[in-house]
């Protein structure tokens, strides 16, 4: 049965909507770091996401409890994805940009087919092989001014890949809690689980230098922007656009996110962008729809 036009225009609306959120959540965060250090901001950002879900679940009586044969299995995602993921992406960012980072964490499609492979045997395409290729001369494109100085520093590039890496781990222990869970009570619980796993390395390391920020406006606003829009609406937003247009075509979305944080971060953050950092956002960005293409059925 055919879509009616409106609930197309509503349907692309949720996808274009969740990567605005997830692309500005790379400047939300860049914000939210000129008061708080990385854990402070992840700590607070999972609590306030998981709150907002489990209340918006409570009020339409949607809680479903974890089963105790898939406790382990929400913990180890959860370890991966966001407590791994997080520290990587964030500490990352701080090395980094917003835009560079933003280019790196898209390129977690095309590793995925990688992981797969190496863990639970699937077949991976020469597609996948040639975005992967593409993909890494576009990161080193924009790692490396044109005297072969460092644009940005290495350990940023590295921790963001390995945020990628967890990112694609947790992608293939998310297939089995899918089959058994609805997807806003996996993400409710899994930022639950991901806030207390944060929970020691916050009041170890950051209590002190979080009691002594007086929060703004400015910063309740971002820190509470990152935490709804970008850790729980997005994500609605994500899972209602799969609904109705599949995993694939859904994903190609994707690709908008890097875009979206490049131009905020020359608007907001004020974020300078040579030739060859542009050069290089657009090759990991071909690396990336290349290796989508498999996925993709046109109709004719």
């Amino acid at each position: 049965m055919e879509l009616k036009k409106t609930s197309r225009v509503y349907i692309y609306f949720a996808a274009i909507m969740a990567m605005v959120f997830w692309g500005l959540s790379f400047i939300w965060t860049s914000i939210v770091f000129e008061y708080y250090n990385p854990i402070t901001t992840i700590f607070l950002r999972l609590l306030i996401s998981s709150t907002f879900l489990f209340i918006i679940m409570l009020t339409a009586g949607w809680i479903q409890k974890i089963q105790r044969k898939h406790f382990l299995l929400f913990i180890v995602s959860a370890l991966f994805n966001p407590f791994l993921y997080f520290l990587g992406e964030n500490f990352g960012l701080k090395h980094s940009t917003a835009s560079i980072s933003a280019v790196t964490i898209s390129t977690i499609p095309v590793f995925t087919p990688v992981i797969a492979w190496l863990l639970i045997r699937e077949k991976i395409s020469l597609l996948n092989i040639i975005g992967i290729l593409i993909s890494f001369t576009g990161i080193l494109l924009m790692l490396v001014n044109p005297d072969f100085s460092f644009a940005t520093h290495p350990k940023g590039i590295l921790l963001l890949l390995s945020a990628v890496l967890s990112a694609v781990i947790y992608s293939i222990l998310l297939k089995k809690l899918t089959d058994h869970y609805s997807p806003i009570s996996i993400i409710a619980w899994q930022n639950l689980l991901g806030a207390i796993l944060f929970l020691p390395l916050f009041t170890s390391l950051e209590m002190q230098s979080f009691i002594e920020v007086s929060p703004d406006r400015r910063l309740i606003t971002t820190l509470l922007s990152l935490a709804i829009l970008s850790s729980s609406m997005a994500y609605i937003f994500f899972t209602y656009s799969i609904k109705h247009l599949g995993v694939s075509r859904a994903n190609v979305y994707s690709n908008l996110i890097p875009v979206i944080t490049a131009i905020a971060s020359y608007y907001m953050l004020g974020e300078i962008f040579p030739w060859w950092k542009i050069a290089g956002m657009a090759i990991v960005i071909s690396g990336v729809i290349i290796t989508q293409l498999n996925n993709i059925k046109f109709k004719k």
